[in-house]
């Protein structure tokens, strides 16, 4: 009897074993390594500001000079950068050192650039503080350009409000961004790209980051928030 007894439980071990065997088999495999709330939970020390937030640190305090960058800042102009990687240098950078891409790009590719909608607000939010608007690019100057009367339009700048788009390109000679705020006596300054902030702080100038959206032609992505400066939410579109 006690035999038997052992018989049948070695064939019902067997048997739990195989069935345990069978469900591992049938269970499907994870699509992806998954996340814990922990994860979900962990944010970056970024310092965040929103548009309203800005107009009220400034409240009380006279006009000043702000500064803009244009590419990936203000407007969304990917389109014309990949157009002339297209056009001049397939699969290379080589054509962001060929004049003739600047030609078209300064002169009239910014028909298919996007103004970007915090762009929108914060212009605005300086028009009627009264702060003098400056666009600082890092593109290459040319004899012609229409990138102000473009920017005028799109932000609807009044005419006496208008500067012309200052091109501190990066050729030996020329001004830097960091000679042009200093000139320009710009307070505060917008950029995308870690040199717009590094620029800024040289001076002595506020830096505040706009997200770069994350299917710009400007590879790879910067790091917001990685000099201490103020990131504005929702600002990569």
């Amino acid at each position: 009897m006690r035999k038997l007894t052992m018989a049948l439980s070695a064939a019902c071990l067997l048997l739990g074993l195989n069935q345990s065997a069978l469900a591992k088999e049938s269970a499907p495999a994870p699509l992806n390594p998954g996340v814990t709330v922990a994860q979900l939970a962990q944010q970056v020390p970024v310092h965040w500001v929103s548009v309203a937030q800005i107009e009220n640190s400034l409240l009380g305090r006279a006009p000043m000079a702000v500064g803009f960058d244009i590419d990936d800042t203000v407007l969304f102009s990917s389109p014309g950068f990949y157009r002339g990687q297209k056009e001049y240098s397939p699969g290379k950078q080589d054509y962001l050192k060929n004049p003739a891409f600047w030609e078209k790009m300064n002169n009239g590719w910014d028909d298919f650039s996007m103004p970007k909608e915090v762009a929108k607000n914060l212009i605005a939010m300086h028009l009627k503080r009264g702060d003098s608007i400056y666009f600082v690019t890092g593109r290459s100057p040319t004899k012609t350009e229409t990138v102000t009367k473009t920017l005028q339009n799109d932000f609807q700048i009044p005419q006496a409000s208008v500067n012309p788009v200052i091109f501190a390109g990066d050729q030996p000679g020329q001004n830097t961004k960091t000679q042009w705020l200093k000139d320009k006596k710009i307070k505060v300054f917008y950029g995308d790209s870690d040199g717009d902030i590094t620029a800024a702080q040289d001076v002595g100038a506020r830096g505040i980051r706009l997200l770069r959206a994350s299917n710009s032609s400007y590879q790879p992505l910067p790091k917001a928030g990685a000099f201490g400066e103020e990131v504005i939410v929702n600002s990569e579109y």
